[in-house]
């Protein structure tokens, strides 16, 4: 089983950096898909006969749940939809309901203490953590009934071996991304998400039960747009854009950002469906694509629109603050990525100085591109297990 990743986890705690105070744009997400989840729960999910479901427990787990409320407010959701689930099948099923065990996981060095403390004193079900890459087996053979994964997926379990050689044509030299780079440092990051998921999608079928159910949400790319124009292409530039300019003043060295790499690939819809069907061990019940602005209609908006994506309808006007609104923005990312700059540059100073910068650029971007409507998407896919 794999114990390491070159992917940091989330902030702990529960300071001002951390990850469960600046998880809004995957609440947006999770939000956005409640009611869908709940109607494939409905239409789509095996439940066990009433004779057995006393002695056997219905089992969920959710993978990188990383240690913010997002994750609690979701299995509960999930639980009580498949209560109703088992209330649908007639009196037999509504009288003897399961017993439920949910399962925690994320990279051993989770906070998962802060996770714990967080979970409700009157949960009606048995949880417990599961540390480990879901890069490998996590469970026991045919023991899981739902896996949830939200906003996860899209990190990588390496960096690209291919971008740690000077000699390699995907060294990716002044840039931390795919984006924005030659097609080679591309197709490195391409295909080592594609081995990354036929290792995830193999272990996940040897551990859901036959007609159990898989629900992921993964940031995704839009075909049709460069991937340089999308929230994430303008923010992994910015980030490069501030290195380099750190260099230029002599902070950090220039080897040092040429050999730093976010482990992170956003896929194309048709990339995940090619990966699900070449392993074969489940069926798509469901997979659509999500605008982060049909998450934020009808209520105010907290971050920039050229990132939020918001509807057109949604403008900035003098009692809008763009600059705060970049603040946020940069604080949602300083919370997910913190920790992998932080292994690179080690000194907290620098890594200050890199987000404060990320913040200024943000501003500045925000002020230009007013009006403008940049798309980012994620995907939303059910599975079953066949």
């Amino acid at each position: 089983m794999e114990t390491h990743s070159d992917s940091a986890p989330m902030n702990g705690g529960n300071g001002a950096h951390s990850y469960s105070k600046n998880s809004f744009y995957q609440k947006q997400f999770a939000d956005l898909v409640k009611d869908k989840i709940v109607e494939v729960i409905s239409a789509k999910l095996d439940v066990k006969s009433p004779c057995s479901v006393s002695s056997v427990p219905f089992t969920l787990a959710d993978l990188g749940c990383s240690v913010g409320p997002n994750t609690v407010i979701a299995m509960q959701n999930f639980m009580e939809a498949i209560k109703l689930k088992y209330q649908d099948q007639g009196p037999a099923h509504s009288q003897i309901l399961p017993q439920f065990q949910v399962f925690f996981n994320d990279q051993v060095l989770n906070d998962f203490n802060t996770l714990f403390r967080s979970l409700p004193q009157d949960r009606q079900y048995f949880a417990a953590g599961v540390a480990g890459s879901f890069c490998g087996r996590l469970f026991p053979e045919s023991s899981i009934h739902f896996v949830y994964s939200s906003t996860a997926l899209h990190w990588l379990s390496r960096v690209p071996e291919e971008l740690r050689d000077r000699n390699s044509a995907a060294w990716n030299k002044g840039r931390i991304h795919y984006t924005s780079a030659p097609d080679e440092v591309i197709k490195a990051y391409s295909a080592h998400f594609a081995k990354d998921m036929q290792i995830f999608f193999d272990d996940r079928a040897k551990e859901i039960v036959s007609g159990g159910m898989m629900v992921l949400i993964i940031p995704a790319s839009d075909d049709k747009l460069p991937r340089s124009q999308d929230a994430f292409g303008i923010t992994f530039n910015c980030m490069a854009s501030s290195l380099m300019d750190m260099v230029k003043l002599g902070i950090i060295a220039e080897d040092e950002v040429d050999s730093f790499n976010i482990p992170m690939y956003c896929p194309c819809p048709n990339e995940m469906e090619e990966v699900i069907e070449k392993n074969g061990n489940f069926k798509i019940e469901k997979m659509e694509s999500l605008l982060a602005a049909s998450a934020l209609k009808g209520r105010p908006i907290n971050i920039p629109e050229w990132v939020a994506h918001v509807d057109a309808r949604f403008r900035f006007s003098s009692i809008y603050d763009q600059d705060l609104c970049s603040i946020n923005f940069t604080t949602t990312r300083r919370a997910a990525m913190e920790g992998n700059f932080t292994r690179h540059f080690g000194s907290e100073n620098i890594v200050d100085e890199i987000f404060q910068r990320l913040t200024e650029k943000f501003i500045a971007l925000s002020e230009g591109l007013e009006g403008t409507r940049k798309f980012s998407t994620s995907l939303l896919l059910v599975l079953k297990r066949k």
